[in-house]
């Protein structure tokens, strides 16, 4: 069964790919760009504030409402639906969060 991405999901992910190169501290100065992408669509979301503004990490706040399975009360995204997954843009491409540490390893390769 497939859950919806929450805060928890983003703090877990950040602990699984500590020092592998699939987080956004890790692969920014590269040009990897936090993102989503819902897979039922293809669309990717870069990471955003609220007001618009490209954040720096993996930011659920930022996302339109297609993507959103629950709000708190307060207005904050609770969790995006199940088909969103965590990711980059680089250079117009999504990369997963296993495939840009698999980018990042072959690049450290290539110095």
């Amino acid at each position: 069964m497939t859950h919806a991405l929450c805060h928890q999901t983003l703090q877990r992910e950040n602990r699984q790919f500590l020092h592998s190169g699939g987080r956004s501290e890790e692969n920014r100065s590269l040009g990897f760009a936090p993102a989503f992408m819902d897979i039922a669509t293809g669309t990717v979301y870069r990471a955003c504030f609220r007001d618009g503004r490209p954040a720096p990490f993996h930011l659920l706040d930022g996302l339109p409402d297609e993507v959103v399975a629950r709000r708190e009360t307060s207005g904050s995204v609770a969790s995006l639906k199940p088909s969103v997954v965590t990711g980059f843009v680089r250079k117009g491409r999504f990369f997963t969060r296993s495939e840009a540490a698999s980018w990042m390893d072959e690049a450290a390769c290539r110095d």
